[in-house]
């Protein structure tokens, strides 16, 4: 058993509680939060040791890992203590509130040979994983673009970051997970409509080393939730669901035209649509699940520090793409946004 603490109590504080509570493999004995009343009502519920502070949680229990749930401002002290004292940490997306403060987590995980996770919780969605399982399998040929939409209402409880760190981290992570290259320039245009000091709206251009374009639509003001990708191949379209856990696929019929000139030519036409079998869970179980088995195995984070820092690298070149009303290009984006293997934390 993975002794585990867990660092925060908001609104996905709690929803870590929910599940770790449950989960075979881990043993949560402790909670802390400044909130009295949240710290209260979760302790007397579950059993656990309450403290007001990470401090305070550290100095006195014997722990294996942390989950850190707090706000992205405190992500680094939090997980650089955790981390000094040889815990394993895992840590909510964004990993931190810069990439200077992103590199040091990165760092300390290194120093003390442990696991760092960061909890981009989309990569975990059956939906996701199925796809990334049948492009890898060569189903789509040749992919020609990637394109995510992430929109909804105003969530009362952001305030200290907008609309592109909060949540296109999440698809731009998923996007260099499923593609598999190098980003060589980004633009973006923001909007700040309902905000009162960030963002509120993205729409945002990607292009990849390999020829693969990613479109990225991201806001705060619609009165419904979307939550979709698609990949555009040679062979058709996979679109997944990230509400429903869906995966569809719409193939190319690749019809032959008529006209002799073009007699070696294929177009596309409209194929059978396929809706694919999904085993439908919940992502942050899966989360939490390989976060414990490279504890207890000594592998990889499945989304490690690197993958967290490129995401937010992503992120913040878009934003100042909008800020200075031009292209972000590679030589700019910094060493972050690379795919290749770099430096990694855990044993």
């Amino acid at each position: 058993m993975t002794r585990v603490g867990l660092v925060g109590l908001g609104a996905m504080g709690r929803n870590h509680l929910r599940v770790l509570v449950e989960l075979e493999g881990a043993e949560l004995v402790a909670v802390c939060d400044p909130d009295p009343v949240l710290l209260s009502a979760a302790a007397r519920k579950y059993g656990l040791a309450a403290y007001h502070n990470h401090k305070e949680l550290l100095d006195a229990e014997k722990l294996d890992a942390v989950i850190i749930a707090t706000p992205t401002g405190l992500h680094l002290e939090a997980g650089r203590a955790a981390l000094e004292r040889g815990l394993h940490v895992f840590i909510e997306k964004p990993i931190a509130a810069n990439l200077q403060e992103g590199r040091a987590l990165i760092d300390a995980a290194a120093r003390a040979g442990r696991v760092l996770a960061v909890g981009h919780i989309e990569r975990f969605n059956p939906a996701v994983r199925e796809l990334k399982r049948r492009v890898a399998a060569g189903e789509l040929g040749r992919v020609f673009q990637v394109f995510a939409s992430r929109q909804g209402p105003f969530p009362a409880r952001i305030r200290d970051v907008g609309v592109v760190v909060d949540l296109a981290t999440h698809d731009l992570d998923v996007m260099c997970h499923l593609v598999e290259s190098d980003v060589v320039r980004v633009y973006a245009e923001t909007e700040q409509r309902i905000h009162t000091e960030h963002e509120d709206l993205l729409n945002a251009l990607l292009k990849f080393e390999n020829g693969v374009v990613g479109v990225l639509q991201v806001n705060w003001l619609t009165p419904t939730k979307i939550r979709q990708l698609s990949m555009l191949g040679e062979r058709g379209l996979f679109v997944a669901n990230y509400l429903t856990q869906e995966l569809t696929y719409f193939k190319n019929a690749n019809v032959e035209l008529e006209w002799d000139p073009l007699r070696n030519l294929t177009g596309v036409s409209e194929g059978e649509m396929v809706r694919l079998p999904i085993n439908q869970t919940e992502p942050l179980k899966l989360e939490l699940e390989s976060f414990l088995n490279a504890v207890s195995r000594g592998g990889q984070a499945e989304v490690d520090g690197e993958s967290g820092l490129r995401a937010l690298q992503l992120a913040l070149a878009l934003v100042s793409s909008a800020s200075q009303g031009r292209v972000i290009k590679g030589h700019e984006l910094g060493e972050f946004v690379s795919t290749k293997p770099a430096r990694r934390g855990g044993r």
